[in-house]
């Protein structure tokens, strides 16, 4: 009778031997509470990290080509299909909200504003000077709503409360608009009925603006450098990616400007400072670490990943300075 009455009271309180939630959780209040705590843990880590990072996706393959358009312009065809990419293929990540399970990796966001930093600054270039004849005739309307669009900021999704309470076009809308803006462009090019200026002098200040993207990056590196701010500082890896994605979009623009200045760079005589260029912006893209590290000191064992690509950012402006010296003179 003792025992039939433990038994009955260890029944009640444990629920059914066999009841599934029971062996997951436990029929116990506290091993309930532990194994649920345990559980959402890993639910979050796994969400946020395993997840996160198997979203994150950095592609700065050099041999990435095109798609292009036959008799149209070999820079905009990058330029459209490096934007198609990054927000179509890929996902554009700088604008992903706090919920998203990237929300705690930021290093393909960074590489894809530094890839957009070089995209508008050229298109810039297009739209004032490349795409008008003699750089004095109407602006061209596609380039005018690319250059635009292409200015609006990289972080906006859904909503943006600094603006309005109702819904907005994300930055990636407004990429993707950018980028058929570009294809009409060269298809109009392609036509015969669009401006494409092969100038030295359009040449020279569309290198110009790039010498000066690359001179400031270079100069945020040795400034974050010089503060001797620990070997991972968690600010290290943001410059590191953003400027890994500048370098990355400027090389395969001044490699598709290299076909389409084929007949200026070959009468100038520069073809070989032009490939030094293409090596150097290269190898400051294709850096792959597996961690970024900002050692201090030159007796330091660790690595600084900033300066060995601040390295060749530098060497790559020092090129490029050339090129438009040598330009600059035949004007």
């Amino acid at each position: 009778m003792e025992n039939d009455l433990i038994i009955r009271h260890h029944s009640g309180e444990d629920g059914p031997p066999g009841s599934l939630s029971g062996f997951v959780f436990g029929r116990k209040p506290k091993t309930i509470l532990k194994r649920s705590s345990i559980m959402i843990a890993a639910a979050v880590a796994l969400y946020f990290g395993g997840l996160g990072t198997a979203l994150q996706r950095i592609d700065a393959n050099p041999d990435f080509s095109p798609t292009t358009v036959e008799n149209g312009s070999h820079a905009v065809d990058m330029v459209a299909s490096l934007i198609e990419r990054e927000v179509d293929t890929y996902r554009w990540a700088p604008n992903d909200p706090a919920f998203y399970p990237t929300a705690f990796h930021d290093n393909m966001g960074n590489f894809q504003r530094g890839v957009m930093r070089a995209v508008s600054r050229f298109t810039l270039e297009l739209e004032t000077q490349i795409g008008r004849l003699n750089g004095t005739s109407a602006i061209d309307r596609d380039l005018e709503q690319a250059a635009g669009l292409l200015q609006f900021p990289t972080d906006v999704w859904l909503f943006d409360f600094q603006q309005s309470i109702l819904p907005v076009q994300p930055a990636d809308t407004q990429y993707r608009a950018a980028a058929d803006a570009l294809r009409a462009y060269n298809a109009r090019l392609a036509a015969g009925q669009a401006a494409f200026e092969t100038r030295p002098d359009a040449l020279v200040l569309t290198l110009e603006r790039m010498l000066g993207e690359l001179g400031a990056r270079a100069a945020v590196i040795e400034q974050h450098t010089q503060q001797d701010s620990g070997l991972m500082d968690g600010v290290s890896d943001d410059i590191f990616y953003f400027n890994k994605g500048l370098s990355y979009a400027t090389y395969l623009l001044v490699r598709e400007l290299g076909r389409d200045f084929d007949r200026v760079i070959s009468t100038m005589g520069i073809e070989a400072v032009w490939a030094q260029t293409l090596d150097s912006l290269r190898q400051a893209a294709t850096q792959r670490p597996l961690v970024v590290l900002n050692s201090s000191g030159e007796s330091s064992i660790f690595a600084n990943h900033l300066h060995l690509q601040g390295f060749f950012m530098k060497r790559a402006l020092l090129q490029l300075d050339e090129v438009v010296r040598v330009l600059r003179n035949t004007r």
